[in-house]
């Protein structure tokens, strides 16, 4: 019987999904821009360049950044509109040490901040955000469905959700490529480059057990969200999801 998304962790430790993802992404934080974009061929900053597209369309004045990590999607935002303020949230602080620094070379520590947060029980008043946004974080939560309620909670109403995540090609022989890569051949340079080749293992099996497309919609119908929509990118290895309140 295959897995539910909760139960995929990245160790076998018996801890908490949320804690074992916290010690992973502390043990990457220092290589995990440069592993990020190269294990990706670069292709996922066409992906978050899209992503802020659509964000610049509702000209958003205070946006939380959900599973910010190293902040690259929170720095897109800030270069795409001047005037807007970014928080980002996430629940590794080495991730976010990383984004802090950036945020100091970028001269952009003024209005992008980070924030030690659990995506699950976020520490703002109900409807705080004009926007949210989660590039790659919402595979990694321990409870999907709450964290997508969360999201909702701290929206303002009519305010929009964009979401960025992995999911899994449909279109032969596509989708067989994709599954190798993603299986053997992604955890073994994985492994060379860092100090936790299990991370690369674990990016493998939740993004199999994400319910991607339809299913993902109607998970957000469910948290409140509506004119709920997906956009396929780069053949299906990575979607964006939008929705509003």
């Amino acid at each position: 019987m295959a897995k539910s998304l909760k139960d995929i962790t990245p160790y076998d430790s018996g801890s908490a999904k949320k804690d074992q993802v916290a010690t992973m992404f502390d043990n990457i934080a220092h290589k995990y821009d440069f592993l990020n974009h190269f294990l990706s061929m670069g292709i996922d900053k066409r992906w978050r360049k899209r992503a802020i597209q659509l964000l610049k369309e509702v000209q958003p004045a205070y946006i939380l950044d959900v599973a910010t990590g190293t902040g690259d999607l929170a720095f897109s935002a800030a270069k795409a509109l001047p005037e807007a303020k970014i928080l980002g949230v996430d629940i590794s602080n080495e991730m976010m040490n990383v984004g802090r620094k950036k945020a100091i070379q970028k001269g952009l520590a003024q209005r992008v901040d980070f924030s030690l947060a659990d995506s699950e029980n976020l520490p703002f008043e109900d409807e705080t955000f004009d926007a949210v946004m989660v590039a790659f974080g919402v595979r990694n939560f321990e409870n999907l469905q709450k964290g997508l309620d969360e999201m909702n909670r701290v929206l303002k109403t009519n305010g929009k959700i964009f979401i960025l995540e992995f999911s899994r090609p449909r279109m032969f022989p596509f989708k067989q490529f994709f599954g190798f890569y993603f299986k053997y051949i992604l955890p073994v340079i994985g492994k060379i480059s860092s100090r936790d080749p299990r991370a690369y293992k674990y990016l493998f099996e939740s993004v199999q057990a994400f319910p991607d497309y339809e299913n993902f919609l109607s998970l957000m119908k469910k948290a409140g969200f509506n004119s709920n929509k997906w956009e396929a990118l780069s053949l299906g290895i990575c979607s964006i999801y939008t929705g509003e309140k």
